[in-house]
């Protein structure tokens, strides 16, 4: 029986695409990398990370240095991110069929508790964050650890291939979202349990699990 349903903060629950793109360019412009285009966009949502590293001509290992400039300006652009439209009415709907709900993320925990107390969204009961991007799986067992559950008691939801795999090392079923950042022709090749076209779709997958 599923107890907890897991989100993905950024691309599942809020829209943050313009945003990080804004950050990013600001980024690239201070250490001289490739600058992203909104028509580039679409192409970089059809590469793996290290082809989008590739094309951006980033190297691999300066990753964890980009996510924590990316983390620190993030919060200075809280009002310029969006909550996918639905997901407040899915919190609420999953909230009253008795379900706990948390938030598993890259973005830290001070970001997501400050958009939350902003949007007025009280009903996320735990956030565990990651500063690893690739790590996401190693906080999903801590989760699970923590609150003494099993892999089949919780259902995971993102928008991303590393959500997929992070779910499918650690046994949990996971819900990919088509309004996120990767394609569905890439995620589909990850094998996701299911996919929701819609905000609604997650409510009806984990009511059929029951």
């Amino acid at each position: 029986m599923t107890k907890y349903i897991i989100f993905d903060f950024d691309g599942t629950l809020v829209d943050s695409k313009n945003v990080l793109i804004t950050i990013y360019n600001q980024i690239a412009e201070q250490h001289q990398y490739k600058k992203v285009s909104l028509e580039e966009v679409e192409l970089l949502r059809k590469l793996s990370i290290k082809e989008r590293c590739r094309f951006l001509q980033i190297p691999m290992y300066k990753i964890p240095f980009l996510a924590r400039k990316f983390q620190s300006q993030y919060k200075e652009a809280l009002t310029n991110i969006m909550l996918i439209a639905g997901i407040k009415d899915l919190l609420e709907e999953l909230t009253s069929k008795g379900y706990k709900l948390a938030i598993i993320s890259s973005n830290t925990e001070s970001n997501i508790n400050t958009f939350l107390k902003e949007n007025k969204i009280n009903n996320i009961n735990q956030i565990f964050c990651s500063s690893n991007i690739f790590g996401k799986d190693k906080v999903i067992s801590k989760f699970l650890k923590a609150n003494k559950l099993h892999h089949h008691e919780v259902i995971y939801i993102g928008d991303e291939i590393r959500d997929i795999e992070a779910s499918k090392k650690c046994d949990v079923k996971v819900i990919w979202v088509e309004w996120g950042y990767d394609v569905k022709e890439r995620a589909k090749g990850a094998h996701p349990d299911y996919i929701a076209k819609t905000p609604h779709d997650i409510l009806t997958i984990v009511q059929s699990l029951v």
